[in-house]
């Protein structure tokens, strides 16, 4: 017979669970009406009224392919900053390219650059302590997001999964890289995965400014703001294109459906195309069903994902587990090759490119604290659609008849992981 002490530790362990396991929102239940297609002024009007901020022209964008080139850019933004610098991250694990970005940061904060680095705590566990005492010695402000502690453990499962560097407010760095060994070098091998960030100017940056402070003040309680953060910027892009953008977030503290809303609507207005490259890609029944109702009214979907070559096995499984009515419908499925394919990318209807954090699963729609960039931009989507062209090349394609005559133990791993669904 439990005594009472017990009876009420086990019941604020369970209480606690189902905190960690539900953000307590209403979520998307029923699909979205097509009420118009992506070349609408309405559909841009929607995508920026509904998921906010309003979308912004004016903006510059660079497309940085994998360590080589995506490191040396950030490097060179920082060591050129003169007054802030905001950084957040997920992953920030020790090695060469860790000690470069904390020299890096550690040089600008001894130069009186305000320097404001936010770590989530799982995510930078891997992380050399030498590395948080060179920065907080130099003077940078260095936070742990949702360290655990008694009053925030219902908080757990809530990780900043964010990719952000601004510097000066004016240039901003946003994609798919973590802090890590794995990132460096040029997808050459095993050990150096495929990744894709960008580099971006123009009122925009604002917006990448405005999303780290969301968490920033989460986590301290201090409010940084002024022109040293928030920088008045003058449009950049004249004429065709014009660069229109604007950056949005999701967490479980407010709004945690709107990637997935953001996903759901894009899918949904989609005309001719949607390629998606996504390294975790779970989708949820709905957003299966609006994936198969494109295709079906001849829009061209193909999907990239990693092949066996994947840090998580149990993702990859779950994801093949929930193919069959995507590829019944025309889908076209590929799992890269070569190496880890990291990238998280959409593109739809050679227009809208959407670029940030969020996986295709229920961690990034339902628990993390996400951000994309949404490109409204052509011949930026043509640039993505090339680099994807390149990605399709060293994969592999998934036919129907292929993934029906699967071995019978990969079925039932699949059935078995997909219980796990939403924590994937």
């Amino acid at each position: 017979m439990l005594t009472i002490p017990l009876t009420a530790f086990v019941t604020l362990v369970i209480v606690l669970i189902i905190a960690n396991l539900s953000s307590g929102e209403k979520k998307i239940e029923h699909k979205i009406e097509r009420l118009y297609p992506s070349d609408d002024p309405q559909f841009l009007r929607s995508m920026g009224l509904l998921l906010g901020p309003p979308v912004v022209p004016g903006n510059r964008f660079e497309m940085l392919l994998n360590g080589d080139r995506i490191f040396p850019s950030m490097l060179a933004g920082i060591r050129a900053a003169r007054k802030t610098i905001t950084f957040e991250t997920f992953i920030y694990w020790s090695g060469e390219i860790g000690e470069q970005f904390a020299r890096a940061l550690a040089d600008k904060a001894r130069e009186g650059v305000a320097v404001h680095v936010l770590l989530d705590w799982v995510g930078s566990s891997k992380m050399d302590k030498r590395y948080l005492d060179m920065l907080r010695d130099a003077g940078a402000m260095v936070v742990k997001f949702h360290k655990p502690h008694w009053t925030g453990l219902g908080r757990m499962n809530d990780r900043t999964h964010r990719k952000l560097l601004v510097i000066d407010g004016l240039i901003g760095f946003t994609g798919g890289v973590g802090i890590a060994p794995e990132w460096t070098g040029d997808a050459q091998d095993e050990k150096h995965w495929r990744d894709t960030h960008f580099r971006v100017t123009g009122p925009v940056v604002g917006h990448m400014q405005a999303v780290f402070m969301d968490n920033w003040i989460k986590a301290t309680g201090n409010v940084p703001h002024g022109p040293e953060y928030f920088p008045r910027i003058e449009p950049e892009v004249k004429g065709a294109g014009e660069g229109f953008a604007h950056m949005f977030s999701s967490s479980p503290s407010g709004g945690s459906d709107d990637m997935r809303l953001m996903y759901l609507m894009a899918i949904t207005a989609a005309t001719h195309t949607l390629d998606l490259a996504s390294a975790y890609f779970v989708p949820d029944k709905l957003t299966i069903n609006a994936i198969v109702e494109a295709a079906k009214r001849g829009v061209k979907v193909r999907i990239i994902t990693p092949g066996k070559r994947i840090d998580t096995h149990t993702v990859r499984e779950a994801s093949r587990g929930c193919w069959g009515d995507l590829l019944k419908a025309g889908v076209e499925i590929y799992e890269y090759q070569p190496t880890m394919f990291h990238c998280k990318l959409l593109v739809v209807d050679q227009y809208l490119v959407s670029v940030g954090s969020t996986n295709f699963d229920s961690r990034s729609f339902k628990l993390n604290d996400e951000a994309n960039l949404n490109i409204y931009d052509r011949d930026f989507a043509a640039q993505q659609t090339a680099a994807l062209e390149d990605d399709l090349a060293r994969s592999k394609c998934v036919t129907l008849d292929a993934w029906m005559h699967r071995s019978l133990t990969e079925k039932l791993i699949e059935k078995f992981v997909r219980l796990l669904d939403p924590q994937l």
